[in-house]
Protein backbone atom coordinates (compact mmCIF):
# COMPACT_ATOMS: atom_id res chain seq x y z
CA UNK A 1 0.00 0.00 0.00
CA UNK A 2 3.00 2.16 0.56
CA UNK A 3 3.89 2.12 -3.14
CA UNK A 4 0.07 3.58 -3.58
CA UNK A 5 0.42 6.15 -1.44
CA UNK A 6 4.14 7.17 -2.96
CA UNK A 7 2.38 7.49 -6.84
CA UNK A 8 -0.14 9.31 -5.29
CA UNK A 9 2.27 11.91 -3.53
CA UNK A 10 2.89 13.72 -6.36
CA UNK A 11 0.20 16.33 -8.14
CA UNK A 12 1.45 15.23 -11.18
CA UNK A 13 0.86 11.39 -10.90
CA UNK A 14 -2.54 12.30 -9.68
CA UNK A 15 -3.69 14.33 -13.02
CA UNK A 16 -2.42 11.58 -14.58
CA UNK A 17 -4.75 9.10 -12.89
CA UNK A 18 -7.38 11.77 -13.64
CA UNK A 19 -7.01 11.96 -17.43
CA UNK A 20 -7.17 8.31 -17.04
CA UNK A 21 -10.53 8.49 -15.66
CA UNK A 22 -12.01 9.10 -18.97
CA UNK A 23 -10.42 6.48 -20.77
CA UNK A 24 -7.00 5.06 -22.28
CA UNK A 25 -4.20 7.42 -23.52
CA UNK A 26 -1.29 7.21 -25.16
CA UNK A 27 2.07 7.93 -22.78
CA UNK A 28 2.49 10.82 -26.06
CA UNK A 29 -1.36 12.14 -25.24
CA UNK A 30 -0.16 11.59 -21.53
CA UNK A 31 2.80 13.70 -22.10
CA UNK A 32 1.26 16.62 -23.90
CA UNK A 33 -0.79 17.27 -20.85
CA UNK A 34 2.20 18.55 -18.69
CA UNK A 35 5.24 21.08 -19.02
CA UNK A 36 7.64 19.02 -18.14
CA UNK A 37 10.32 16.62 -20.29
CA UNK A 38 9.75 12.68 -21.36
CA UNK A 39 12.31 11.57 -19.02
CA UNK A 40 10.40 13.17 -16.27
CA UNK A 41 7.34 11.88 -17.44
CA UNK A 42 8.81 8.10 -18.24
CA UNK A 43 9.87 7.99 -14.33
CA UNK A 44 5.82 9.24 -13.44
CA UNK A 45 4.63 6.30 -15.48
CA UNK A 46 7.22 4.31 -14.22
CA UNK A 47 6.02 4.72 -10.05
CA UNK A 48 2.58 4.33 -11.34
CA UNK A 49 2.76 1.24 -12.57
CA UNK A 50 4.82 0.10 -9.74
CA UNK A 51 2.23 1.19 -7.62
CA UNK A 52 0.20 -0.99 -10.39
CA UNK A 53 -2.57 1.60 -10.47
CA UNK A 54 -1.79 1.64 -14.55
CA UNK A 55 -1.56 -1.04 -17.12
CA UNK A 56 1.07 0.14 -20.02
CA UNK A 57 0.04 -1.60 -23.42
CA UNK A 58 2.25 -1.59 -26.15
CA UNK A 59 0.77 -1.07 -29.13
CA UNK A 60 2.95 -0.54 -32.51
CA UNK A 61 5.21 1.93 -31.64
CA UNK A 62 2.95 4.03 -28.80
CA UNK A 63 2.06 2.76 -25.06
CA UNK A 64 -1.57 3.00 -24.13
CA UNK A 65 -1.67 3.51 -20.53
CA UNK A 66 -5.14 2.14 -18.75
CA UNK A 67 -6.33 3.10 -15.17
CA UNK A 68 -6.67 0.35 -12.24
CA UNK A 69 -9.39 1.57 -11.00
CA UNK A 70 -9.83 -1.52 -8.47
CA UNK A 71 -6.32 -1.23 -7.35
CA UNK A 72 -6.49 2.34 -6.25
CA UNK A 73 -10.72 1.40 -4.55
CA UNK A 74 -8.62 -0.69 -2.71
CA UNK A 75 -5.81 0.81 -1.44
CA UNK A 76 -7.74 3.98 -0.47
CA UNK A 77 -10.46 1.36 1.14
CA UNK A 78 -7.96 -0.22 2.79
CA UNK A 79 -6.52 3.25 4.00
CA UNK A 80 -9.49 4.17 5.75
CA UNK A 81 -10.80 0.99 7.42
CA UNK A 82 -7.02 0.80 9.22
CA UNK A 83 -8.52 4.19 11.12
CA UNK A 84 -11.60 1.97 11.62
CA UNK A 85 -13.78 4.23 9.62
CA UNK A 86 -16.07 2.72 7.38
CA UNK A 87 -17.08 -0.25 9.53
CA UNK A 88 -19.76 -0.29 12.19
CA UNK A 89 -18.99 1.01 15.20
CA UNK A 90 -18.75 -1.81 18.11
CA UNK A 91 -21.78 -2.03 20.25
CA UNK A 92 -21.95 -0.80 23.37
CA UNK A 93 -22.46 -2.89 26.65
CA UNK A 94 -26.34 -1.31 26.84
CA UNK A 95 -26.81 -2.25 23.80
CA UNK A 96 -25.78 -6.00 23.60
CA UNK A 97 -28.34 -6.58 26.57
CA UNK A 98 -30.59 -5.51 25.02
Amino acid sequence: MSQVFRALSDPTRRQVLQLLRKGPLSAGELSEQFDVSKPTMSAHFAVLKEADLVHAEKVGKSVIYHLKLSVLEDALLGFVHSFGAGSPAPKSKKESAK
